[in-house]
């Protein structure tokens, strides 16, 4: 719930007109605390999409914007007791960096949608803006928000795994198995356009949360890595399929699969990391639960709201229900949303993926094109200096 006597963080919102599936989940995650507003967007380039948007979500007329540009001329013109303060960009990926880098230089704070933008060179210059800004900036890697998904974090550092030496990580999809964009599908248009998408497909839009998920709970960072990237369905530009060796800067080593085209698949991200004494597995269809496996011993299953004595204070602080019942996807990116508006208020870091996860998922993109087009045993990972 939002502070006694505090107003909320006024929010807008670039893309997510009707029809945009991530757009309103931002919506619902962002409303879910009671610390946040929405207050005006843009949320379409069709001018009768974006005022129906703005009707289904009681906004008022003059502060729904004909465009991007002008809803940031248009909000740096409005009193500071009103003014937009937090920017959510839930466009295709060409525009993640120019809206974010306008907005961050106009005094506002940034929230995209991953990934930060189409090259790293690009992500290089929004993080330089960023660090000139002042400003709060953000990625939705949504599942960093899983409150399990911080106790696996805290389970490897505290070092109840030993010395980590594999990491396995896949997001297998199947709702692009078929020509999904040559049946009208909006969203699976944009994300077959390097144009509009950036230099790759699956990898680009969740091999990169594989990576990041890989990276975050590790501790560890991939330092090379050999990438084979394939395209099943005829007619496709950009890959649709692709699998990864890795080995990291503290001498893991493991495999990244990311496929859209497993068929009967929905949504199957699964992260396993083994140590020394034990291993982990976590499983965003089954979010609530944590398996340990120590050596020697039966495995254990951690479940949120139950085992709270185990618990680490990072993960009890993102739990909102009791036990069984299940929290998901929305309170997932709840729990980025309500970090960053309490980081607004404070001044302080805020807990969410921010312009370094930028640099490094679009490092990973990029290696890992380079790696399926080199004959190259190993690429090394690209460089990500600001």
């Amino acid at each position: 719930m939002a502070s006694a006597g505090r107003a909320k963080v006024r929010m807008g919102m670039v893309g997510g007109g009707e029809g945009a599936f991530i757009g309103q989940v931002h919506r619902q995650a962002m409303r879910l605390d009671g610390q946040i507003e929405l207050v005006c967007g843009a949320f379409s380039r069709d001018s009768d999409n974006n005022r129906r948007s703005a009707e289904s979500l009681h906004l008022d007329p003059k502060r729904c914007y004909p465009s991007w540009e002008a809803l940031l001329a248009g909000e740096q013109e409005q009193p500071a007791e009103q003014r937009m303060e937090l920017l959510a960009i839930v466009t295709p990926n060409h525009l993640h960096a120019p809206v974010a880098e306008v907005a961050l230089r106009a005094g506002f704070h940034v929230f995209s949608e991953k990934p930060a933008a189409l090259s790293l060179a690009e992500v290089q210059r929004l993080a330089a803006t960023q660090a000139g800004s002042g400003r709060l900036y953000g990625l939705a890697h949504t599942y960093q928000g899983y409150p399990m998904v911080w106790q696996a974090r805290h389970m490897v550092r505290t070092g109840m795994l030993g010395r980590l030496r594999k990491i396995y990580v896949e997001y297998p999809q199947g709702w692009l198995s078929e020509d999904q964009a040559g049946r009208g599908n909006k969203q699976a248009a944009w994300r077959g356009e390097p144009e509009q998408a950036g230099p790759s497909g699956c990898m680009g839009d969740i091999g990169v949360h594989a990576f990041n998920l890989a990276e975050f709970v590790s501790g560890q960072r991939i330092e090379r890595l050999c990438a084979d990237l394939g395209t099943f369905v005829e007619g496709r530009r950009l890959d649709d399929d692709g699998a990864v060796l890795f080995q990291t800067d503290n001498g893991a080593s493991g495999v990244l699969i990311a496929s859209q085209v497993c068929a009967g698949e929905e949504n199957a991200l699964r992260l396993r990391l083994y140590g020394e004494r034990g291993g982990l597995e976590w499983r965003q269809e089954e979010p609530n639960s944590l398996i340990h496996r120590p050596l020697g011993e039966a495995l254990r299953v951690l479940r949120a709201g139950v085992d709270r004595h185990e618990l680490c204070d990072e993960t009890l602080r993102r739990l909102r229900l009791p036990a069984g019942h299940p929290e998901g996807y929305l309170e997932a990116m709840a729990n980025l949303y309500n970090d960053l508006a309490t980081g607004i208020r404070t001044g302080a870091a805020p807990d969410v993926p921010g312009i370094e996860a930028g640099l490094r998922g679009m490092a990973f993109i990029e290696t890992a094109i380079a790696s399926h087009r080199s004959d190259s045993k190993w690429t090394a990972f690209a460089a990500t200096e600001r």
